[in-house]
C-alpha cells in the first residue's frame, strides 16, 4: 500500500520529467530532447494553440517578460497545469536554448469517464475503475495501467494536476497497454468519485488502515478502485469519499507494497471473483 506520509509538495525533478533518466547540464546542445518535450517559446506557444493534449507546461520562474507572462495566461485559459521552475531545472532537463519555456505532450488524448463507462456497458460487464489519485512517478502509472488492462479493467481515472499523465515513459512502462485502454483525467477525484457513486459504483479505497482485508471486499458488482499516491495515500477527502477502505496483509518485515502493486493485487482478486 502507498505509505500515509505527508510530504511538502515540491516541483518535479528533471529526473522525474524525464521519465527517470537524469541529463548532464553540460555539452547540451549535442543531446537530444526527452521524448514528448518540446521547449521554445514560439514551439510551446504553438503547440498550445495546436489543441494537442498536453501533460504540463514548464515555465522559468519569476514569469517576468510578456512572452512568458502569455504563454502561462493560455496554458490556464485552456485547464493546462503550469508549474513555474528554477532555470537550473530546464537547463539540466532540456538541451539546447529552452527561452524559459517547455511543455510536455501527452502520447495520446484523453478518455472521458463516460467513455470508461460504456466500454463497461459494451462488453457487457460491470464496470471496474481504477482512480489513480497523485501517482506521480511514471513508471508506477505505467504499470497501474499495464495491470488494469490484464485484469479486465474498463479504464484509469488520473487527475488534471499534481500527478502523472501520459507521457512516453508512462506508455513504456505500461508495455503499451495504455493503447488499449481509455484513460480520463479529471481536475477534481473527489468530485469524479462522487459521480461515480450516482452511476452506481462502489468506491473502495486501497489504505494501509482500511476497514477490511482485500479479500473480504465484495467487487463483483459495479466498483471503482482507489488507488493514493506514493507519499500520501489516498488523503482525507478521497478517503471519506468512499464507501468501504481495504488493505492488504503484510507478513514481513516491509511496512507496505508500492502503489502499483498493491494495485496488482487488489484488481487480481476483482478478477477472481468475477470469475467464479
Amino acid at each position: 500500500m502507498p505509505s500515509l506520509n505527508n510530504r511538502k509538495r515540491r516541483a518535479p525533478s528533471a529526473r522525474e520529467a524525464n521519465g527517470g533518466r537524469e541529463r548532464d547540464a553540460h555539452g547540451d546542445r549535442g543531446r537530444t530532447p526527452p521524448q514528448g518535450f518540446v521547449f521554445g517559446r514560439n514551439p510551446v506557444t504553438e503547440l498550445i494553440k495546436s489543441g494537442r493534449p498536453i501533460v504540463k507546461v514548464f515555465l522559468q520562474n519569476p514569469v517576468s517578460d510578456a512572452p512568458l507572462r502569455q504563454i502561462e495566461y493560455i496554458s490556464k485559459e485552456r485547464g493546462i497545469p503550469v508549474a513555474r521552475v528554477d532555470k537550473a531545472w530546464l537547463d539540466r532537463a532540456l538541451p539546447g536554448h529552452h527561452q524559459g519555456a517547455a511543455a510536455l505532450a501527452s502520447v495520446k488524448e484523453y478518455a472521458d469517464i463516460a467513455d470508461i463507462l460504456a466500454l463497461a456497458a459494451e462488453r457487457g460487464e460491470s464496470p471496474l475503475v481504477v482512480v489513480a489519485n497523485e501517482i506521480h512517478d511514471p513508471r508506477n502509472l505505467g504499470a497501474i495501467i499495464r495491470s488494469a488492462e490484464a485484469a479486465g479493467a474498463h479504464g484509469v481515472v488520473v487527475p488534471k494536476r499534481n500527478a502523472a499523465g501520459l507521457t512516453d515513459a508512462v506508455s513504456k512502462a505500461s508495455a503499451g497497454a495504455v493503447e488499449h485502454l481509455p484513460v480520463a483525467r479529471a481536475p477534481n477525484i473527489s468530485q469524479v468519485l462522487r459521480d461515480l457513486k450516482k452511476s452506481g459504483l462502489w468506491i473502495i479505497g486501497a489504505d494501509a488502515s482500511g476497514d477490511k482485508p482485500y479479500t473480504e471486499c465484495d467487487m463483483t458488482g459495479a466498483s471503482a478502485i482507489v488507488i493514493g499516491g506514493e507519499h500520501e495515500g489516498l488523503g482525507r477527502l478521497v478517503r471519506e469519499t468512499c464507501d468501504y477502505t481495504i488493505s492488504l496483509p503484510m507478513r514481513g518485515k516491509t511496512a507496505s507494497l508500492n502503489a502499483s502493486a498493491a494495485t496488482a493485487v487488489i484488481l487480481y482478486e476483482a478478477l477472481r471473483q468475477r470469475s467464479k
